[in-house]
């Protein structure tokens, strides 16, 4: 079983920045990747960053605003948001998955952390 923690969420002002975290725990065997996704009112969860072992991609609408990445040693994914907007406002989750030791892989989510964008 792994748990995610994300932390970092808030309030902060258009063209603001922030910076999220995640925190993976638990009996971890191989994270395969680890990425971030957002849930705004009355939409689906979207896919914003995600990072394997090599390689990272994210949605349309924040390249280029914010950047991914991963801390192997603390199984820890960031993202760095710049640039915000009001339409990134959202409940952002960690989503996390995981080899486990019999080969299996499993997807874990994180609780959320709220970012709010505005004026």
């Amino acid at each position: 079983q792994v748990q995610l923690v994300e932390s970092g969420g808030g309030l902060v002002q258009p063209g603001g920045s922030l910076r999220l975290a995640c925190a993976a725990s638990g009996r971890i065997f191989s994270i395969k990747a680890m990425g971030w996704y957002r849930q705004a009112p009355g939409k689906q969860r979207e896919l914003v960053a995600a990072v394997t072992s090599g390689t990272t991609n994210y949605a349309d609408s924040v390249k280029g605003r914010f950047t991914i990445s991963r801390d192997n040693a603390k199984n820890m994914v960031y993202l760095q948001m710049n640039s915000l907007k009001p339409e990134d406002t959202a409940v952002y989750y960690c989503k996390c998955r995981h080899q486990a030791d019999n080969k299996y892989e499993y997807i874990y989510w994180g609780q959320g952390t709220q970012v709010t964008v505005s004026s």
